[in-house]
């Protein structure tokens, strides 16, 4: 807990929050520790005879600047934002590539005039691109994992690259998943009033929107 006499030291850790971006419980525990380090060293430098503001001086120096310790801080945010986006696209993409064509089984437009090529075109290319957004899902977790035990220089490139690739599949996605939808809607007066659609639309919304979440967190946490 802060104590109040330590003004130092809380001004430190507010300007590294500040600058930090990324998921929120990380971004806490680091704090927190740093919080119990900074303190532990100015309890030492008191119980050595130096006065209190003068004891924080030195151990907000000797705990580092800003330019020293956010670099390898954000880095490891951003690992961890990598990994909640990529849980969060593995689970949704999984479940559209399983019971994507839950939502049309049984209507009543099943058995109508087949559909014309380009409609066809654009509902495989849907299915297509959660299949390729599970795979990229499936490399985000393998290169989160591989960062964890060597942090080397081209890891770092691999996890732009595959948060990017995710962040664009995203929208890929909502594009042509909307653009499906309002066909749909269009060709079969039914499609918006049959219940697995509904269904459909509503968990679809949700889940875009914990992906674009997900998506946002990790570019603002790569970024910096």
């Amino acid at each position: 807990m802060p104590r109040a006499e330590d003004v130092l030291v809380e001004e430190h850790l507010r300007e590294l929050a500040s600058r930090l971006h990324g998921p929120a419980r990380l971004k806490s525990d680091l704090l927190t520790e740093a919080r119990h380090d900074l303190l532990d060293v100015v309890d030492a430098y008191r119980e050595g005879g130096v006065p209190p503001t003068e004891a924080q001086r030195r151990a907000v120096a000797e705990f580092g600047s800003p330019a020293q310790l956010l670099p390898s801080w954000q880095a490891e945010l951003a690992v961890a934002a990598l990994r909640g986006l990529s849980l969060r696209m593995l689970a949704v993409a999984g479940v559209a590539v399983v019971a994507g064509d839950l939502t049309w089984r049984g209507s009543s437009w099943s058995d109508s005039a087949p559909p014309p090529a380009a409609y066809r075109l654009l509902s495989a290319s849907v299915d297509w691109i959660w299949m390729g957004a599970l795979l990229l899902a499936v490399a985000g977790l393998l290169v989160v994992a591989a960062s964890a035990r060597s942090p080397r220089p081209g890891l770092a490139v691999a996890q732009r690259a595959v948060g990017a690739g995710l962040t664009g599949t995203l929208v890929l996605g909502m594009l042509t998943g909307g653009a499906l939808f309002a066909w749909s809607i269009d060709r079969w007066d039914a499609a918006l009033t049959w219940p697995p659609m509904i269904i459909g639309l509503v968990l679809a919304g949700g889940a875009y929107f914990s992906l674009t979440r997900a998506a946002r967190g990790w570019l603002l946490a790569a970024a910096r």
